[in-house]
């Protein structure tokens, strides 16, 4: 049995996030469609994570496992694959590429990092209002990029986890994290780690932007994320202005 990554980008709007639902579309279940009709056998994908609702990606990866049947050493023609997929799912669903990798390889697992950018802009703008989130007040945006600072410090993020999920650990390593300007108008929040919890990127800005706001100082930024209890933490941001955008592998995962 071979197994395939899959590298693809996705606009979520009107999506129920990347994870199949029992009551709403998701990318996951548009994918493993697409995959089954065109190889005709049932396919089942596996993702890097998972987005919520009305989250995008700009990178997302997911594995799958396929042979056929009558020569199981030949290997999907990526090209015709890649192809046939792109004609056969919804136009906010894109594939950039297909390529075999080793047998354990887990697009999940495997993952050495994740990198998610939010992003945010000041006034009102016809242009911007689907991807980013419109703030109303000026923020102080050095003591939010020096609040951001302080998350090297932790490991243990449970003040910005979702709540009562199924996780056996809130530890995260973040490796980036900075608000970098786009334009006078527009910035955007780069955060990168080996995992992420549910709703943790959103919660994070949320409460970042608390302190640019002047709410909350840099030792109460602090003391949120000391505290590990969601309630004091920032409101979670919307999810139309969040992007998954890359996903880094050790190079052990692929064929050489």
């Amino acid at each position: 049995m071979q197994r395939y990554f899959v590298y693809l980008a996705y606009d979520g709007t009107h999506y129920h996030g990347w994870q199949i639902q029992p009551n709403g579309i998701s990318v996951q279940e548009c994918l493993q469609k697409a995959l089954t009709t065109i190889l005709r056998i049932p396919i089942a994908v596996t993702g890097a994570g998972r987005t919520d609702t009305g989250v995008h990606a700009r990178m997302m990866i997911a594995h799958f496992d396929f042979e056929y049947p009558e020569a199981p050493e030949q290997l999907v023609d990526s090209a015709w694959l890649t192809d046939k997929l792109n004609r056969l799912l919804p136009p906010d669903i894109s594939v950039y590429k297909v390529t075999p990798v080793k047998p354990e390889a887990h697009a999940r697992f495997d993952a050495l990092s994740r990198t998610y950018h939010y992003y945010v802009h000041v006034g009102k703008s016809p242009f911007l209002r689907a991807y980013s989130c419109r703030l109303y007040k000026t923020l102080d945006f050095e003591k939010m990029n020096e609040a951001a600072q302080t998350l090297f410090d932790y490991i243990d993020f449970t003040s910005f986890s979702k709540v009562n999920t199924d996780t056996k650990t809130n530890n995260c390593k973040i490796m980036k994290a900075e608000w970098v300007q786009l334009s006078p108008e527009q910035w955007r929040f780069e955060i990168k780690a080996d995992r992420f919890l549910r709703n943790m990127v959103r919660a994070i800005v949320g409460t970042l932007v608390e302190v640019g706001r002047g709410k909350l100082t840099i030792q109460g930024f602090r003391d949120v994320i000391e505290g590990k209890n969601r309630c004091c933490a920032g409101e979670s941001m919307p999810g139309n202005a969040l992007f998954l955008v890359d996903v880094e592998y050790p190079d052990d995962c692929f064929l050489n």
